[in-house]
């Protein structure tokens, strides 16, 4: 088997065995993924196991195995759970007519995500990062990518570059510096919210007059 075909493979087993269909299905869900982000806000990646995650969320290990195949799948589960909030806030921020306001906004909702359960956080970036060569793009990532796309159309001096490379770049740029302060532990959410402003506009100007 190529590579290409193991990947391909082992995509196949990140993905949930089957879609909640009825509110039922859906609420033993969500209780299995709020299971999952308490297990690794507690006991770390050390004590995230499937037998660990089916007992704090009061299931059985099979009803955890209906929905999904494995530890990771339950991880990309939670990842994309995690995600789809901040998605939905950020596209609705950057609707804004103040597009330097806007973006501050932005700032602070990705700021927020990733200090309001900070050592969740922490673990799903590590966990997104291992688990990325696996996975296509995450709907959660490509919605955002579209919303920065259209955001950076409007920006000044938005002819002078390519707003698809800026959006990814700027997704970079703000997640890598939320990740580093993540693993460093800071709580300083303004301080936070400065520095990543700062590179971003920084980035900007350089784009828009280069």
């Amino acid at each position: 088997m190529n590579n290409s075909q193991s990947r391909k493979a082992a995509a196949r087993g990140l993905a949930p065995r089957k879609a909640p269909s009825q509110s039922r299905s859906a609420q033993t869900v969500e209780t299995i993924l709020e299971g999952a982000a308490h297990i690794l806000e507690q006991l770390g990646l050390e004590g995230y196991t499937t037998n660990a995650i089916a007992a704090k969320a009061g299931v059985s290990i099979g009803s955890l195995y209906q929905y999904f195949p494995s530890k990771d799948a339950v991880t990309i589960a939670l990842i994309e759970r995690e995600s789809s909030e901040l998605v939905r806030e950020a596209k609705a921020a950057l609707l804004g007519d103040d597009r330097r306001s806007a973006l501050r906004q932005l700032i602070e909702i990705a700021v927020r995500y990733q200090l309001r359960r900070p050592r969740l956080a922490k673990l799903l970036d590590f966990e997104q990062d291992r688990l990325a060569p696996l996975l296509p793009t995450s709907g959660n990532v490509a919605t955002l990518h579209t919303a920065l796309v259209d955001f950076l159309n409007g920006w000044p001096g938005a002819s002078a570059r390519q707003p698809q490379v800026a959006a990814s770049d700027l997704m970079a740029i703000m997640s890598a510096l939320t990740d580093s302060a993540g693993r460093r532990g800071t709580m300083d959410a303004a301080k936070l919210a400065n520095s990543i402003e700062g590179a971003v506009l920084g980035y900007l100007a350089e784009t828009t007059t280069g």
